[in-house]
């Protein structure tokens, strides 16, 4: 793959035409999810690993049915770890974990040497027991019991929106707040900086920093970025993007969202997306609960001004410069069934262009409020992909839409 394969486009808004998208499709990493793990793994369930999958190449198979380019994970990290760079930066990184120790971490990078890309990508996903590593020397290794880790698994990977999001040209690698899911911007920060592809593009963020999730951050309209603060974005990582994005200059307004910090709403895409250019699908008692403050900077991220806190609804239109949002409600006045549906991400869409959205099919209710609004909905499979709390935006990083002005 070159990168002149690559659509013209960046991002810069949730509803232009969808023209490349970044999934990660599941596969043995799910496998290493028990009921004694599963919580710590951030599963609320054991999901059955080959519906998920039969599941998720459906949900691959919409985008593609509808002129969508697909980039799977898997593929683009192999494809990196060709390089000799990009091998010897994720071994020293896999390695340096201080729970191995100085032996076993010596020998876990010789036995990550002798990986073909192809199964070194898929270990550093799936993650490697101390059975499959086989015989060490080291202390650690003897007291470990045999299904213990010595690389962790990654079964959130297919939540590609978390990882990284793209700002206009360039792309934020983020810092994920949730300890089973860190190593996730090791690997995506490998692609974007080895691959031909993204190594060109301009790198607004980094996982050292402040606590910052991609399914955090909405692209409201051009220059304008809605970033919810709550479980896993930190006030200080939305004012770290917020400098970062108006010092590369194709931002002029970010709007800080709080949003309850709890795993129901652990994003403020789990709360509303957008589905069409000024039309949005929102649980709806968050309507008037969400408030926004205002952040605009008038010397390239120097300085920053501050305002509010406002109606977060109100704060969006005036930045995107229309009278008013139009919503759309997930159960409206039947707030268990809006419940059960935000629980079973309904307001999490994947819009392919303005007006038309991919959705989770067992959120009937506000599907077919979608519809009866205009919108047309593609509806996939989610009973087995849902049980790690994300939906169709949750499993998807677009790298390239068209203008907002030409969708």
């Amino acid at each position: 793959m070159s990168a002149n394969d690559a659509p013209a486009f960046g991002v810069d808004s949730e509803v232009g035409r969808l023209r490349s998208v970044m999934l990660h499709r599941p596969g043995g990493e799910l496998r290493r999810l028990t009921p004694r793990n599963n919580g710590a793994l951030l599963f609320d369930g054991i999901p059955w690993v080959e519906r998920a999958q039969a599941e998720h190449d459906r949900f691959a198979g919409t985008l593609l049915e509808h002129g969508v380019e697909v980039l799977y994970v898997g593929a683009l990290l192999a494809e990196c770890l060709e390089l000799p760079e990009a091998r010897e930066a994720v071994s020293v990184s896999v390695t340096a974990d201080p729970r191995l120790g100085q032996t076993l971490g010596r020998e876990l990078a010789a036995y990550l040497a002798d990986l073909e890309p192809e199964r070194l990508a898929a270990v550093l996903v799936e993650g490697l027991t101390k059975e499959e590593f086989g015989t060490s020397g080291s202390l650690r290794h003897k007291m470990m019991r045999p299904t213990e880790f010595v690389i962790d698994p990654l079964p959130n990977m297919m939540f590609t929106r978390d990882s990284s999001v793209w700002i206009g040209d360039a792309v934020a690698v983020t810092s994920l707040a949730m300890p089973a899911r860190r190593r996730e911007t090791t690997l995506t920060g490998l692609i974007y900086h080895h691959h031909p592809r993204f190594a060109a593009v301009p790198k607004l963020y980094d996982p050292s920093l402040e606590h910052l999730e991609g399914g955090d951050v909405l692209a409201l309209a051009p220059g304008v970025l809605a970033v919810g603060v709550g479980e896993r974005t930190t006030p200080a990582g939305a004012e770290r993007l917020a400098r970062k994005a108006f010092e590369h200059g194709r931002i002029h307004t970010v709007l800080v969202v709080p949003i309850a910090q709890r795993r129901a709403t652990m994003h403020l895409d789990t709360v509303c997306t957008m589905v069409d250019r000024d039309r949005m699908v929102m649980y709806a008692p968050a309507e008037q609960r969400l408030e926004a403050y205002t952040l605009t900077s008038a010397d390239g991220g120097a300085s920053l001004s501050i305002k509010g806190p406002k109606r977060f609804l109100d704060a969006a239109a005036d930045a995107i410069g229309v009278d008013r949002i139009e919503i759309i409600h997930t159960g409206e006045r039947d707030v268990v069934t809006a419940e059960r549906e935000q629980w079973d991400d309904g307001n999490n869409t994947l819009a392919l262009a303005p007006g038309i959205a991919v959705a989770y099919e067992r959120n009937t209710v506000t599907n077919a409020r979608l519809e009866r609004a205009g919108i047309k909905v593609l509806t996939i499979p989610g009973s087995e992909l849902g049980s790690g709390r994300g939906g169709p935006r949750c499993m998807s990083c677009p790298s390239a839409r068209d203008a907002f002005a030409d969708a």
